[in-house]
C-alpha cells in the first residue's frame, strides 16, 4: 500500500503494533537500546492485559520469565511487584525442574506494565486502530534474493500514516477472531473487544501463508458463592522466591489458592451436550492446545478418569473474581451453569464471565529468520501468538527478541538472538522457525535438551553480560550482577582453600547430605557470601560432573553451527539431494548445519550432501 500524502504523519524508528506481553516488551527493548518507538494499540485500557489466567511462570515457563529479566525485561520486576502468591514448582526434583511460579492480581499487573511503558524514554504510547501496513520494493542490489518488499509504515484509522524503519507486529488473537460460546458466535480477540481484518489482508497481500489456531478460556466465578469448607487449599511458599534479580526480598501477605474435581456426573453431562460444543458441532475445525485441553476435550481423551482437578485462583486482592484453572470450555451458557452445580464447593457458585473459544489467523513461523524478521518483507518482525505460540511468558520472550532486533537493524548493527544451549528463549525460537508449529506452542523442560545448564537460578549468568554489551540493561543491574559474580568467587575461592575432616571444602559440600548451613557451621567465614550467590556455589559444586559432559555436547553442536550455509545457497545444484529434502531446506533456509540437521524429516545423509557441497 502506498500513501505518499497522508492527512497526518508520524515518523519513528520502530512501531510496535500491538501492546500485549509480546508488543510491551518489544517497544521497551527497542527503546532501550535508543531507537525512537511507538507502541500502538486499539485500546489503552488493556495495555499488558491478561487476557486468561492470572498467573506468571511455572515448567520451563519462569525459566523464561528470569531470562527475559536477565536481559532487562519488564515482566520479572512486573510480577514481583504485583504477585498474590509465589510458588517454586519441582523443589522435590534436581535444580534444572525448579520453575517458579505466581499468581498475579490481574489490574495490578496490567497497570504496572503500563506505568513501566509509560516512563520509558524513546517510547510513545498511543492509541491507534491499524489498518494497513505500507511497503515498497526493494531495489535489486539491496535484496538479498528472498525479500522483494519491505515495511516502511503502517496505516492507522483517522487518515494517519506512522512511518518507520522497522515494525514489530504483536497481534495476538486479535486477528479476523471468532468467539464461541456453544452456538453464539462474535467477533473479537477477546470479550468485551473486537478483530483486526485489515492486518490479515495486509499479510495475504504480501504473500504470507496463514492459518488458524483456538484458543480457550475458563469460566470466573464470585469468591462470595464459593463453598471454600468443600475444597483444599493451596497455599504459597514460606519463603517466596522472586523472579527478578533487581528485587532483594518478598515481604507480602500472600493469598490462598483452592482445588475443587469434577466428578462422573459432571462428565456424563459434557457428554450429553458435546453436540452443542463448537469443538465437536463442526462449527470450530482449527487446533488447539493440546496441553491445555477444553474440559470438552479431557472427557473425551480421558474417557477412563474419573475426576479431574480444578484450580480456584483468585484475580487479585480488590475483587472477588476467581479464575478456575482447568474448566477451560465454550461449552453453552446453560451447560456452564449445570456443570458448577454439580461440583462439590461450587453448587451455587455464581458465573461472573462465562468460558468461551477463540479463533484466529496465525503465521506458520518457518517464514521468519531466527532473529524473527520476516524473509519476504525486509523490516517486518512477528512476535507472540502471531507466530502460532501460546503463554504470557513466550509471547514476552519473543517480543523482548524481536523488538532488541528490529531497534539493532535500525541502527545497521549485526542481529542477536540467543542459541539453544544458551536459554530457554533459544529452544523457544529455533524451534518456531526451524520445525514451525502445528498446534499452538507451549515451552516445556523437556524441549530443551541443555536444561541442566538452562535452570532458573542462573539466567542472569547466562545473559546479563550479553544484555550488557547489547545496551539493554541499567546500571543498577550491571552493579547488581557484578556484585553476585564477585560473591560466587568469593565463595569458590573459601570452599577451595578451606578443609573439613582433611577433606577440601568444595569436595565435602558433594555429600548429598550436606547443605550450605552445615558448611558454614565447619566454616564460619562462608557465612559472608550471600544467599543467592552461596545457592549457585552449591548448585555449581554438587552438578560439575553433570554439567562438564553436558557442557561437551555444547561445544560438539557449537563447531556445527560455526559452518555457516550462505542465505543464498542453491540447493537445486545438488542433483542426489531428496526432492523432499530439498522442499524443506529452501523454506527454512537454514542458517548453518546445526540448524539444518534440527529440521523435521532430513536425515544424516542429507546433511554430508549439503556439507560435501558447501565444501566445495
Amino acid at each position: 500500500m502506498n500513501r505518499a500524502h497522508p492527512q497526518n504523519r508520524y515518523d519513528y524508528d520502530v512501531v510496535v503494533i500491538g501492546a500485549g506481553h509480546a508488543g510491551t516488551e518489544a517497544a521497551a527493548a527497542a527503546a532501550r537500546l535508543g531507537a525512537k518507538t511507538a507502541l500502538l494499540t486499539t485500546n489503552l485500557d488493556t495495555v499488558g492485559q491478561m487476557s486468561c489466567n492470572p498467573a506468571i511462570g511455572g515448567v520451563a515457563k519462569g525459566q523464561i520469565v528470569r531470562e527475559v529479566d536477565a536481559l532487562g525485561g519488564l515482566m520479572g520486576e512486573a510480577i514481583d511487584a504485583t504477585g498474590i502468591q509465589f510458588r517454586m514448582l519441582n523443589r522435590r526434583k534436581g535444580p534444572a525442574m525448579h520453575s517458579p511460579r505466581a499468581q498475579a492480581d490481574k489490574k495490578a499487573y496490567q497497570n504496572h506494565i503500563k506505568w513501566q511503558i509509560e516512563s520509558q524514554p524513546n517510547l510513545d504510547l498511543r492509541q491507534e486502530t491499524v489498518e494497513d501496513l505500507i511497503t515498497e520494493a526493494v531495489p535489486s542490489d539491496q535484496s538479498d534474493g528472498l525479500a522483494a518488499q519491505r515495511v516502511v509504515g503502517v496505516a492507522v484509522r483517522g487518515d494517519a500514516v506512522y512511518y518507520a524503519k522497522t515494525v514489530v507486529l504483536t497481534t495476538g488473537t486479535f486477528l479476523q477472531a471468532i468467539m464461541h460460546t456453544g452456538e453464539a458466535q462474535s467477533a473479537g480477540g477477546r470479550a468485551g473487544e473486537g478483530t483486526t481484518a485489515g492486518i490479515s489482508g495486509a499479510l495475504n497481500r504480501l504473500g504470507f501463508e496463514l492459518d488458524r489456531f483456538k484458543t480457550g478460556t475458563p469460566p470466573r466465578l464470585n469468591a462470595r458463592t464459593i463453598d471454600y469448607s468443600q475444597l483444599e487449599e493451596q497455599p504459597g511458599d514460606d519463603d517466596p522466591q522472586a523472579f527478578s534479580y533487581l528485587t532483594r526480598s518478598l515481604d507480602i501477605e500472600q493469598m490462598p489458592c483452592h482445588i475443587a474435581h469434577t466428578n462422573d456426573a459432571v462428565h456424563e453431562l459434557i457428554r450429553q451436550n458435546l453436540s452443542r460444543a463448537p469443538m465437536y458441532s463442526g462449527q470450530i475445525d482449527s487446533r488447539g492446545p493440546r496441553y491445555c485441553p477444553s474440559i470438552e476435550d479431557k472427557v473425551v481423551r480421558f474417557a477412563d478418569k474419573s475426576s479431574h482437578q480444578l484450580f480456584l485462583e483468585p484475580e487479585g486482592r480488590q475483587t472477588h473474581e476467581v479464575y478456575v484453572n482447568g474448566i477451560s470450555t465454550s461449552l453453552p451458557r446453560d451447560v456452564q451453569d449445570a456443570m458448577f452445580r454439580l461440583i462439590p464447593g461450587l453448587e451455587n457458585a455464581s458465573i461472573m464471565r462465562y468460558g468461551y473459544a477463540v479463533e484466529y489467523d496465525y503465521c506458520p513461523p518457518t517464514q521468519l529468520w531466527p532473529h524473527l524478521e520476516s524473509k519476504t518483507v525486509a523490516g517486518l518482525f512477528l512476535a507472540g501468538q502471531i507466530n502460532g505460540t501460546t503463554g504470557y511468558e513466550e509471547a514476552a520472550g519473543q517480543g523482548l527478541v524481536a523488538g532488541l532486533n528490529a531497534a539493532r537493524t535500525v541502527a545497521g548493527q549485526s542481529t542477536w538472538v540467543p542459541s539453544r544451549q544458551d536459554a530457554y528463549l533459544g529452544v523457544l525460537v529455533d524451534d518456531l522457525v526451524t520445525a514451525g508449529t502445528d498446534e499452538p506452542y507451549r515451552m516445556f523442560t523437556s524441549r530443551a535438551e541443555y536444561r541442566l545448564l538452562l535452570r532458573q537460578d542462573n539466567a542472569d549468568r547466562r545473559l546479563t553480560a550479553m544484555a550488557d554489551e547489547l545496551g539493554l540493561i541499567s546500571a543498577e543491574r550491571r552493579q547488581r550482577f557484578s556484585h553476585k559474580l564477585e560473591q560466587i568467587r568469593l565463595g569458590r575461592e573459601m570452599l577451595s582453600s578451606a578443609r573439613v575432616e582433611q577433606t577440601p571444602a568444595d569436595v565435602y559440600l558433594r555429600r548429598p547430605e550436606v547443605t550450605w548451613d552445615v558448611i558454614c557451621d565447619l566454616v564460619p567465614e562462608l557465612q559472608a557470601i550471600e544467599p543467592e550467590a552461596a545457592a549457585q556455589c552449591c548448585v555449581d559444586i554438587k552438578y560439575a560432573g553433570y554439567i562438564d559432559r553436558q557442557q561437551m555436547e555444547v561445544d560438539k553442536q557449537q563447531r556445527m553451527s560455526e559452518k555457516r550455509i550462505p542465505v543464498s545457497f542453491d540447493y537445486g545444484r545438488i542433483t542426489p539431494l531428496r526432492n523432499e529434502a530439498r522442499e524443506k531446506f529452501m523454506k527454512v533456509r537454514p542458517l548453518n548445519l546445526a540448524q539444518a540437521k534440527r529440521i523435521s524429516g532430513i536425515t544424516p545423509a542429507d546433511i554430508a550432501l549439503v556439507l560435501a557441497h558447501l565444501e566445495r
